[in-house]
């Protein structure tokens, strides 16, 4: 296969922990990969035994369907180690079951847990690009009235030193600032419909609309409650995965040639 380790990685690296909003690949779950001549098997672990079912699945499901969506990967398999709930996880995601089959008696699917953290997640990104913003001499008046097609992000916003443009007071000038916060705000808020069009309002209320100048700081206030919880949790987890990496003696993640 031409699959390298590195392709692999980077679409391990768009999953995300629902809770905290920060990739599997960044947070170390991820212990093997697997690459074979058609197909990819990808083994990880949660920090602690008893991490919600329905967060597992999501993150399991999400790296099978990326992977399988590299051009030379025919099948990937993907399995969670260490959790109560391992055996019902991977039979479901790897004979391809819904969550519902696999979790007869769970209250309700998925679809409605990862609405609200998806909500939760663009609702923090947002306070990240706007402080981001507003720590660039952006006024609230001119961040409600901002577009998408008033930023001009570099191609490549993860790299080191990249930079986003954005126009103000009709292109007649525009500030510059780090691309990677305003980055992950657009592709939550496409990913979830906030924004659709390049002349949609930017940046929204937690139910979606546009905001009123006079409620921005209110706005403003919940997205920061939102990443003060996403960050809090984040560093239990943090905590927890370390200490459960030195249990399980495992160490950085293995890259494995099947053939």
């Amino acid at each position: 296969m031409s699959t390298t380790p590195t392709e692999v990685r980077t679409r391990l690296d768009r999953v995300t922990d629902p809770e905290l909003d920060e990739s599997i690949v960044e947070l170390d779950y991820v212990d093997e990969i697997e690459i074979g001549s058609d197909e990819v098997t990808v083994r990880f672990t949660l920090p602690t035994a008893w991490c919600s079912p329905a967060f597992a699945w999501m993150m399991a499901t999400d790296a099978r369907d990326e992977l399988e969506s590299l051009p030379d990967v025919e099948t990937a398999h993907v399995y969670l180690r260490d959790h109560m709930h391992e055996t019902e996880i991977n039979e479901g995601v790897n004979e391809r079951r819904s969550f519902g089959e696999s979790f007869p008696d769970a209250d309700g699917g998925v679809a409605s847990v990862r609405a609200t953290l998806d909500d939760k997640a663009r609702l923090s990104r947002q306070y990240a690009a706007v402080e981001t913003l507003l720590d660039a001499g952006v006024s609230a008046e001119q961040l409600c009235g901002l577009t998408p097609g008033d930023l001009e992000i570099d191609a490549e916003p993860r790299a080191d030193g990249a930079r986003a443009a954005v126009y103000l007071a009709g292109d007649a000038f525009a500030v510059t600032v780090a691309a990677r916060p305003l980055d992950r705000y657009l592709v939550k808020a496409r990913e979830v419909g906030a924004i659709e069009a390049n002349d949609d309002p930017l940046f929204r209320t937690p139910e979606g609309g546009p905001i009123d100048p006079d409620q921005f700081e209110l706005v403003h206030r919940r997205g920061r409650l939102a990443r003060t919880n996403m960050t809090g949790q984040g560093g239990v987890c943090d905590a927890l995965n370390e200490s459960r990496r030195r249990k399980l003696d495992r160490e950085s993640t293995e890259v494995v040639d099947a053939d």
